[in-house]
């Protein structure tokens, strides 16, 4: 079951959900508006290796905002801190924004219970696009969860601005396994 935009306000009063800053104006029907913060990454080197830590540069958002370009991988984050540890969020960009040729999130919309933080955002646009910090850019739905809940303890809990691929630590993980 997914929850309904009534149910997300009601949840997120009684604490059942955790949205920070919470304003009732972005709820939608049945997800919540989240914004792009300030901040963005991108990837410094023209290979990204999937084994390493790979360096990142930092991209501040101004007020005239930011002008992405195709061919190049962003890593926003979300204003808002979303977490639950009873509902499964999954966050999508807004349709709005897929209008305007940015694709947001395609590959890995699925968080997980237990996850408190704010949402790393893959932003890849299709022709130059200037985006502004605050913007609404992406919704998540929240849907219940049936059966036992093991809490979400990973690498990313406690987000706080986008953060790059620690893909490097499960593939060290896995060679020491392997040993």
């Amino acid at each position: 079951m997914i929850l309904t935009g009534p149910e997300i306000d009601t949840a997120v009063a009684d604490g059942r959900l955790r949205i920070t800053p919470f304003d009732p104006k972005q709820t939608n029907p049945n997800s919540y508006n989240v914004r792009l913060g300030a901040t963005l990454l991108t990837y410094a080197t023209e290979v990204v290796d999937a084994h390493h830590a790979n360096p990142t540069r930092t991209i501040r958002i101004d007020t005239d905002g930011y002008v992405l370009q195709p061919g190049e991988l962003y890593l926003g984050h979300t204003v808002e801190e979303v977490g639950s540890d009873l509902f499964v969020p999954l966050l999508f960009g807004r349709s709005s924004v897929g209008r305007l040729g940015l694709f947001v999130e395609i590959t890995a919309p699925i968080g997980d219970i237990g996850f408190h933080g704010q949402w790393t955002l893959m932003l890849s646009p299709i022709r130059p696009l200037r985006v502004y910090a605050g913007m609404k850019i992406g919704q998540i739905m929240f849907f219940v969860a049936t059966g036992d809940v093991e809490p979400y303890r990973g690498k990313y809990q406690g987000s706080a601005g986008p953060q790059p691929s620690r893909y490097w630590r499960d593939a060290a993980t896995a060679q020491a396994g392997a040993s």
